[in-house]
C-alpha cells in the first residue's frame, strides 16, 4: 500500500456516484468508513464494499463504527442491535466473556458485508462526569475494568478477521462536552491522567490500529487538542507506548477549528498517520485529496504491520456463539 494517502473517507450514500468513484480512484485513500446513510440491506451494503475497493483497484480497509447501543450503524432487522457497553458490562456475569462473543458476534456480520475494521474497543474510563454522549459507551468505571473489557472486545474482533481500532487516545472519560459540538478541556494533574486515563491505554498499547481525541489536557499542552499536538502525540507514542497505526478522530467535528486542510496537515504534522473524514463531503474530499500525501517512512510501515494483522475469522458456528453470549450475560 505504498501508494496509498494518509486519509480515510467517507461517502455519501448508499452507492458511488461517478464523481465518488473518480475521487477514490484518484486518491487513492488508505481506507472507507461507512455511515448509518450508506447502509439499507446486506445485499445493498456488500455491493457497496465491493464497489469501494473495485474504485481503488485493491483490498481497500473498510471501517465501520459498530460498538453498539447508540453507536451502531447497521441496525435490525437485518442485524443484531446491541446494548450500551457499559450497561452490558455492568450487568453480565461474565463481563469479558461477553464482550469477547459480541466482539466476535460483530464481526461475523461485518465480515458477511465485506468490512474488516471495527472502530472499537474503547479504553477511556467512566466517570459521573462524563458526557452523556460518551458515559455508556465506555467499558467500565475503573482501569482494571475497562482493560479487561476492551481487551477482550478486541481479541473477539480479531477472533471473527475483523481489526480494532482503539478510542479515544489518550483518554476522552474526563470530557464534560462533547467533542462533536465543542472543544473539550481536561484540567487534571499530569500524574493522575497517567496513573489512570493513560495508564488504561498503555496497557492496551500492543493493539494494531487507534484514534485520537479531540481534547486539550491543559496541564500538558494548553495550546491545542491532543489529535493536532506534537506534544500529546509524542506521549502517546513514547509514555503510553503506542505504536500502531493512528488516526484522528473525525476532523469534520466541531472541536477543531480552520479550514478542513488546516485540520488534517496540523494533525498529520502533529505525528499522526492518517485523517479520517467522515462527513461525506465531496468537495473538501476533493481538497483533501491534494493535501494528504502517501504513506512513507514508519507510518508506511506502521499501516503494514496493521494490515498483516487482519487476518481469517475463525471457524465457528454462529448459534453456538449467541448461546455462549446469553451465558455470559446471565441469561440463560
Amino acid at each position: 500500500m505504498s501508494d496509498a494517502r494518509a486519509v480515510i473517507f467517507g461517502c455519501a450514500g448508499k452507492t458511488l456516484t461517478s464523481d465518488e468513484r473518480s475521487l477514490f480512484e484518484r486518491a487513492q485513500p488508505w481506507g472507507a468508513i461507512l455511515f448509518a446513510r450508506n447502509i439499507d440491506t446486506p445485499t445493498q451494503l456488500s455491493a457497496l464494499t465491493a464497489e469501494l475497493r473495485a474504485a481503488v483497484g485493491r483490498d481497500l480497509p473498510i471501517l465501520i463504527d459498530q460498538e453498539g447501543g447508540s453507536v451502531q450503524r447497521m441496525r435490525a432487522p437485518h442485524w443484531r442491535d446491541w446494548a450500551p457497553a457499559l450497561e452490558q458490562c455492568e450487568k453480565a456475569t461474565d463481563p469479558a466473556r461477553a464482550m469477547y462473543l459480541r466482539g466476535q458476534i460483530i464481526a461475523h456480520e461485518l465480515r458477511a458485508v465485506g468490512i474488516d475494521v471495527n472502530c472499537a474497543p474503547l479504553g477511556d474510563i467512566a466517570s459521573d462526569i462524563t458526557h452523556p454522549v460518551l458515559h455508556n459507551r465506555c467499558y467500565g468505571r475503573s482501569r482494571i475494568e475497562v482493560v479487561a473489557n476492551a481487551r477482550a472486545m478486541a481479541d473477539g474482533l480479531m477472533a471473527g478477521g475483523v481489526l480494532p481500532v482503539l478510542k479515544h487516545i489518550p483518554g476522552h472519560g474526563r470530557a464534560t462536552l462533547d467533542s462533536h459540538l465543542d472543544l473539550p478541556v481536561i484540567d487534571a494533574a499530569r500524574d493522575l491522567l497517567e496513573e489512570t486515563d493513560f495508564a488504561a491505554f498503555a496497557d492496551l498499547a500492543d493493539l494494531p490500529l487507534g484514534m485520537t481525541a479531540h481534547l486539550v489536557f491543559s496541564q500538558i499542552d494548553p495550546s491545542a487538542p491532543a489529535t493536532q499536538s506534537p506534544r500529546m502525540i509524542t506521549l502517546i507514542r513514547e509514555q503510553i507506548g503506542f505504536d500502531g497505526l493512528l488516526m484522528t478522530d473525525d476532523i469534520s467535528m466541531k472541536a477543531l477549528r480552520g479550514p478542513i486542510t488546516t485540520r488534517a496537515l496540523s494533525s498529520l504534522a502533529a505525528g499522526c498517520d492518517l485523517v479520517l473524514h467522515c462527513n461525506g463531503n465531496l468537495y473538501e474530499m476533493s481538497a483533501l485529496a491534494e493535501c494528504c500525501p502517501e504513506l512513507t517512512s514508519s507510518a508506511l510501515a506502521r499501516s503494514q504491520a496493521a494490515l498483516a494483522a487482519r487476518g481469517k475469522a475463525l471457524s465457528c458456528d454462529l448459534a453456538t456463539l449467541e448461546a455462549a453470549y446469553t451465558r455470559a450475560l446471565g441469561a440463560g
